[in-house]
């Protein structure tokens, strides 16, 4: 709990439209192992590469002496859904033997198996970082991440690590991003400031719907990912829309709404009844989104509503930051794990290590 943490530097780089359709590809059930295996080692170039860009800008790599890489998740299933896999399982690509070959930099990644292993959810694992930079002796605060997934770490006024509450609260910009590039024909992958949905009418009805889901509805602990509000939930839901005759505003405006209302309603029925919320810190990539923050503002009404930004923290480094503490807490043999948050039987150890021939060159 004395770990302190402070951003030098940050570098924010989209994926190129090819990489990311090879990226999409890995997400299709009838992928081929090939794919996969070919992605983790390209992945693993795209990393190296924007860590030499980012340590080039900031003295060169021989300054830098970790790097910390979550990777790109292609599969999360932390519940199980086989005999062969009864504790669950997960998995991300972005091959950290390549970020370490490149670099010469010791390589901390793959976060979350080892939570997955102790039977938890593997998820959501910002919450140490969570409890690091924003815990407040007298103001209780929610930090929402809305990155595809949302997810919230819930820190009451003047809380211990054990009193932190966190679980995933349903879509963050994923459902938005498939159905705005479905009912755009591909012409926009995402809505950019939410300027689509500002165009349109929520369907309440549709959106009711959409809160009956099953993961809304799931206690916590509890994590998401594709499998739950990937591709085929966005055909079902534009299914309804269709049937309904809702045009793409209208349909984007739904799909928007839908995750700001499955944030106030993980918040009402999971957080206030555990402690007063002052104040609201939304960060990532969906913070952008003003009709998303709008949505969000207007079911909190009563809360002060801010950004990472406002403590200094842009809205896309504050995952990044947060593995950069989870990677320093794994090479001083600590866990960076939060059981109560995840449902793990035990704090693991989180993060494989890859050595970097740097550090074993000034060894010899």
């Amino acid at each position: 709990e004395t770990t302190a943490a402070r951003l030098i530097a940050f570098s924010h780089e989209n994926y190129s439209e090819g990489l990311r359709r090879e990226i999409f590809r890995l997400f299709h059930p009838d992928c081929p192992a090939s794919h996969v295996c070919e992605m983790n080692f390209a992945l693993g170039e795209v990393f190296a590469a924007a860590a030499q860009r980012l340590a080039d800008g900031q003295g060169g790599m021989d300054t830098i002496h970790l790097i910390a890489s979550h990777g790109q998740t292609v599969c999360h299933l932390p519940e199980g859904k086989s005999p062969a896999t009864p504790a669950g399982s997960t998995l991300q690509v972005g091959e950290p033997a390549v970020i370490a070959e490149r670099t010469g930099v010791t390589v901390v990644a793959d976060f979350r198996t080892a939570d997955v292993a102790a039977g938890g959810q593997g998820a959501p694992l910002s919450s140490f970082a969570d409890y690091l930079i924003f815990r407040h002796p007298a103001r209780g605060r929610a930090i929402q991440n809305l990155g595809g997934i949302g997810n919230v770490t819930f820190l009451p006024a003047g809380c211990r690590l054990d009193e932190v509450i966190a679980f995933d609260t349903g879509p963050g910009n994923m459902l938005i991003d498939a159905i705005t590039s479905k009912v755009t024909e591909g012409r926009l992958s995402c809505d950019v400031n939410g300027e689509v949905a500002a165009q349109g009418r929520v369907d309440d009805a549709l959106l009711a719907w959409l809160m009956k889901h099953e993961f809304i509805q799931r206690q916590p602990p509890k994590s998401a990912g594709r499998e739950e509000f990937g591709a085929a939930f966005a055909e079902e839901f534009l299914a309804k829309s269709n049937e309904k005759g809702l045009g793409a505003e209208d349909a984007i405006a739904t799909g928007t709404a839908f995750t700001a209302e499955s944030v106030a309603d993980a918040y009402r029925r999971f957080l206030i009844p555990k402690g007063r919320i002052d104040e609201v810190i939304l960060g990532g990539g969906g913070v952008y989104n003003q009709t998303l923050r709008q949505f969000i503002m207007e079911r909190l009404a009563g809360i002060s509503v801010l950004t990472h930004e406002d403590f200094g923290i842009p809205g896309h480094a504050k995952e990044a930051l947060a593995f950069a503490i989870l990677g320093n807490e794994a090479m001083l043999g600590k866990s960076g794990a939060m059981p109560t948050v995840t449902g793990a039987a035990r704090p693991a150890l989180l993060g494989k290590i890859i050595p970097g021939w740097r550090a074993l060159k000034e060894q010899v």
